[in-house]
């Protein structure tokens, strides 16, 4: 489980199947067999170097996100699981992407602070509410505004620009989107 609070912005080495990035904090705990979330996506850390880790992506992962995306010097959004006694800063970030959504907006409100707007699929809509929380690449956010589409709107404070990937985040480009897992489950029982 993870929390959606960006640790560090890591550099792709090597692109799919197997996945290779340049990092340095992530790396102080990180093992062998361990989880770690890459663009909101919960990989398993294959190989660890003093400079690097590798996880190989399956086909699903590749279908569902936009991890096959990623070329030699695309920047990654990483995060580590929480632990017992981590703070739950953001919101229970899974690292299981529901799909990919596309930038729709992304502009300057002034004073460093970013209105984004990330086009989404039609399935996910029913998961949507205003001043809920989404993870856009494994960034947790709070859905500020919903528009058809459907179409959702974020603000992203300094930091979070400054310091993920949104910071070089272009129109039309793909993102990871995973919906609350809290909505997902209430539906399902709502529907017994």
């Amino acid at each position: 489980m993870f929390t959606g609070i960006i640790e560090e912005l890591g550099t792709v080495i090597d692109p799919a199947p197997r996945l290779r990035v340049r990092c340095s904090t992530v790396l102080s705990d990180l093992s062998a067999g361990a989880s770690i979330a890459v663009n909101g996506v919960c990989l398993t850390a294959v190989q660890v170097k003093s400079d690097s880790f590798a996880a190989d992506l399956a086909p699903e992962t590749l279908r569902r996100s936009n991890l096959g995306d990623l070329m030699t010097g695309s920047k990654v959004n990483l995060e580590r699981p929480v632990t017992p006694a981590t703070r739950l800063s953001g919101h229970i970030v899974q690292g299981h992407v529901d799909a990919t959504g596309e930038i729709a907006g992304i502009d300057a409100l002034g004073e460093g602070n970013y209105w984004l707007k990330v086009g989404v699929p039609a399935a996910l809509e029913r998961y949507l509410v205003e001043k809920g929380s989404i993870a856009i690449d494994g960034i947790s956010l709070t859905i500020a505004a919903l528009e058809p589409g459907p179409i959702l709107g974020v603000t992203v404070i300094p930091h979070t620009f400054a310091n993920t990937t949104l910071g070089s985040a272009r129109l039309g480009s793909r993102v990871n989107v995973e919906v609350d897992v809290i909505a997902k489950h209430v539906e399902k029982l709502m529907k017994r």
